[in-house]
C-alpha cells in the first residue's frame, strides 16, 4: 500500500495579504520599465559596512576610483 503524500503548508507560504488591500484595478508590470532605469541596486557585505555605512559613501569611492578603471581599460584595449 502506497503512503499517501500530504500537502503541508510551509509556515513561509500563509497568505498574509490584508483583506483591505484591492487589487482588482491592478494593471502588472505598469511602472517596471520607470522603475528599472532610475534605480540600480547593489548588495554590500556586512564586513565593509564600517566604512561604507550609506549610499554617499559609496558613490564617493566609486567616483574616485573610477578614473583608474577607466585607465586602465583604455591600456588593455589599445
Amino acid at each position: 500500500m502506497k503512503k499517501k503524500v500530504r500537502s503541508r503548508r510551509d509556515s513561509n507560504d500563509r497568505d498574509t495579504m490584508r483583506a483591505d488591500y484591492d487589487f482588482s484595478r491592478a494593471v502588472r508590470g505598469v511602472t517596471h520599465a520607470r522603475y528599472a532605469a532610475g534605480s540600480n541596486i547593489v548588495v554590500i557585505d556586512p564586513e565593509v559596512l564600517d566604512v561604507f555605512p550609506d549610499g554617499k559613501t559609496v558613490n564617493e569611492a566609486l567616483r574616485a576610483l573610477a578614473p583608474v578603471l577607466r585607465g586602465q581599460r583604455k591600456r588593455r584595449s589599445a
